[in-house]
C-alpha cells in the first residue's frame, strides 16, 4: 500500500497541471513542445566548461533525473506521439531527453547562450531554430529540450526546470505543464 501511495504522489504533479485540452491538442500532433532541462542545481556553467565533458558541466541531480522520468511518463501514459526529440548539446539537456524519451538528436541551435562566452551565438541560433521550426512538416509533435534563455528569447516566457510549453508552429501558446 505504501508503494502505491508513493507512486500516486510522484505522478500527481504532472496530472494536476495537465488539462484534457492540452493533452488532446498534443494527441492531434503538429505541436512544438519546448522543454526546459530538468533540475540541475546552480546557475550558468563552470569556467572549465567543455561541451564534450559532462564532468565540467552543471548536471541533473537526483530530483532532475526523477523529473525527467516524470516527463517521459507523461508522454507515454497519455499516448502522445512525436516525430523527433531534439536537444541542446549541453549534458543536462541531453540527459533530460535520454531519461524521458530514450532517443534524441542534438541540435546546436538549442544550446545555451546565457554565459558571455556563448552570447555571440544568440542571433544565429535563434534564426536557425525559427527556420527549422518553419520548415518542420511532421505529423506528430516536435520536442525541443533546451535552456531558459532560448525559451525566453523565442516565446518571451520565463519557465521553471522541467516545465513543458506547447505551441503551434507560429509560436502561439497552447498551454504549459509543470512537472514539479
Amino acid at each position: 500500500m505504501k508503494k502505491i501511495l508513493i507512486l500516486i504522489i510522484i505522478l500527481l504533479p504532472i496530472n494536476s497541471f495537465s488539462s484534457e485540452k492540452i493533452i488532446n491538442s498534443l494527441k492531434n500532433g503538429k505541436k512544438v513542445v519546448f522543454i526546459r532541462h530538468a533540475i540541475a542545481p546552480g546557475n550558468g556553467d563552470p569556467d572549465n566548461f567543455d561541451i564534450l565533458d559532462c564532468s565540467t558541466q552543471r548536471n541533473l541531480n537526483e530530483k532532475g533525473r526523477d523529473q525527467s522520468k516524470k516527463i517521459g511518463e507523461f508522454f507515454r501514459s497519455n499516448k502522445i506521439l512525436f516525430d523527433k526529440v531534439l536537444s541542446s548539446e549541453w549534458c543536462r539537456c541531453k540527459d533530460t531527453g535520454i531519461i524521458a524519451f530514450g532517443d534524441i538528436e542534438t541540435f546546436s541551435a538549442l544550446n545555451s547562450f546565457y554565459d558571455a562566452r556563448f552570447s555571440k551565438n544568440k542571433d544565429k541560433q535563434i534564426n536557425q531554430l525559427k527556420e527549422y521550426i518553419k520548415n518542420w512538416d511532421g505529423k506528430k509533435n516536435l520536442i525541443l529540450i533546451t535552456h531558459y534563455v532560448v525559451i525566453l528569447e523565442i516565446l518571451g516566457l520565463g519557465i521553471t526546470s522541467g516545465e513543458i510549453i506547447i505551441t503551434n508552429k507560429n509560436f502561439e501558446l497552447i498551454g504549459n505543464i509543470k512537472t514539479m
